[in-house]
């Protein structure tokens, strides 16, 4: 029995050693979260677009400015106001956008250049700083992170003491996301200390998420040991304080005791983060192990559009956008509202095509790879998410999306105005969603207020971090 005991204190003290610098910088980086994500967050002027009602009623159509640029084809086109003017914004086979005017029918030289540089400066509410870089980006990197969901979109880099970058998606005239010189620094940090990317940047994703399971399974046996030597040792621990405070002996143990102590009361705290943290990556690895499927690409022939879309039946103020979709073998103009409702009008004759949003949301669902049961009709339910809940959070930025829930648990998000999976919660993908936000980020002291949850966060990957330290320097002390 005495042999058992001292191998668990042996192994203990091996795991603690070998889970001690994941800690520090998970800890670390914990307690920067908050600075980062509320306060020192960056403000900005205005955070959504609210596009500018049309002065002059477009003079041409679609097919009419197609048509006069000898456009045979293209995936979709969208309205847009700039320099109080009217424009089509069309992307072509290329996927890149052409501006054509919707008066002369003219091209706009560099126009989705232009446009992003006016978004920018419409968000930032910044007509005088100096631009210093405009870049189209493609992929994720460190500060423009794979959290923001949107490629690809503009990148736009003010001359400013604190160093704005700004990121548009000119399709959708909407903001990825803004970041300051403070907030580009902390996201870098951030991503080495506590995503670890840098094993990414080594051997790829599946590698890196390994390895953090693996560390994160350490600390996991690490804390069971710890509980389980101070379980077999208490009554020793017990006997030797009372015998030192019956001798009035100096306590030159203090660095161990208070390494117990403290790490009994934050186990909970350790175990919720471990398991919460594992969960995550594992269904992580899980899912990306069956890759994404690429988004819908559709060509519409300029040939096709036999309806105007001057002559839909619904009032320029009451719109946000058009664009075209094809589904089930026909193309409809999708109309955008202002109170986001989506509405569906056949190209060949005009008609509005009832309860278009939700069978358009049923056909992209399909597409991405839901599967209903057999004898699913009537079981499946389609509702409009228009704000972030549990299951569909901020962290999908997209909204309004349709939820196609099906009878068997699975809910599938999608955007029918650029006919993207915005999300899918399954089983296991929502019990990690909630054990993730509730165990990992405590949202369930949400109503306590952002400043008292991040604070209690802070407090709890503290306790954490002092007790990894003081367990080190006794390990130091005792050698």
């Amino acid at each position: 029995m005495a042999t058992a005991k001292q191998n668990f204190y042996k192994w203990h003290r091996i795991l603690g050693l070998i889970a001690l610098i994941p800690v520090m910088m998970w800890t670390l980086s914990g307690l920067s979260h908050p600075f980062m994500s509320n306060w020192f967050r960056p403000t900005i002027a205005r955070e959504i677009y609210k596009s500018q009602p049309l002065q002059v009623k477009p003079a041409l159509s679609l097919k009419q400015v197609l048509d006069k640029n000898k456009v045979p084809g293209f995936i979709n086109f969208g309205t847009i106001t700039y320099q109080e003017q009217p424009y089509y914004q069309v992307m072509g086979m290329d996927s890149t956008y052409q501006y054509y005017s919707a008066n002369t029918g003219d091209v706009l030289a560099n126009g989705d250049r232009l446009y992003a540089t006016y978004l920018a400066r419409y968000f930032t509410q910044d007509s005088t700083s100096k631009i210093t870089s405009i870049t189209i980006q493609k992929a994720f990197d460190a500060e423009y992170q794979p959290i923001n969901h949107l490629l690809p979109v503009w990148k736009i880099s003010f001359d400013r003491p604190d160093g704005m970058d700004v990121y548009i998606e000119t399709g959708q005239s909407r903001m990825g996301t803004f970041n300051n010189n403070t907030r580009k620094a902390m996201l870098v940090v951030f991503e080495q200390l506590h995503t670890w990317q840098f094993l990414a940047a080594i051997a790829g994703e599946q590698f890196r998420v390994v390895v953090l399971l693996i560390i994160v399974g350490i600390m996991l046996l690490s804390l069971i040991s710890g509980l389980t030597v101070y379980g077999l040792f208490w009554k020793k621990f017990k006997t030797a304080t009372e015998n030192r405070r019956r001798d009035k002996r100096k306590d030159t143990r203090f660095v161990h005791r208070f390494h117990r102590q403290l790490g009994l009361a934050v186990s909970l705290v350790m175990f919720t983060f471990t398991v919460s943290g594992a969960f995550h990556l594992y269904v992580k690895l899980a899912n990306d192990r069956h890759a994404a499927k690429a988004g819908i690409r559709q060509m519409v022939k300029t040939a096709q559009l036999k309806t105007s879309n001057l002559s839909l039946p619904v009032e320029d103020s009451l719109v946000k956008n058009v664009g075209l979709v094809q589904f089930y073998g026909r193309t409809f103009y999708q109309l955008n509202g202002t109170k986001k409702q989506v509405r569906y009008f056949d190209v060949d004759n005009g008609a509005e095509l009832e309860n278009g949003d939700a069978m358009y949301a049923n056909y992209l669902a399909s597409y991405y790879g839901a599967e209903p049961e057999k004898n699913a009709d009537g079981k499946v339910k389609t509702t409009q998410i228009r704000e972030f809940t549990n299951e569909y959070g901020f962290i999908n930025k997209r909204l309004p999306v349709q939820q196609i829930s099906y009878p068997h648990g699975e809910n599938w998000y999608v955007e029918t105005t650029t006919s993207q999976l915005a999300a899918k919660v399954a089983g296991i993908d929502r019990a990690e969603g909630l054990s993730f936000i509730f165990l990992h980020k405590y949202f369930g002291m949400a109503w306590a207020g952002k400043n008292v949850r991040d604070i209690a966060s802070m407090l709890a990957a503290l306790g954490v971090l002092v007790v990894s330290v003081f367990g080190f320097i006794g390990f130091l002390k005792n050698r």
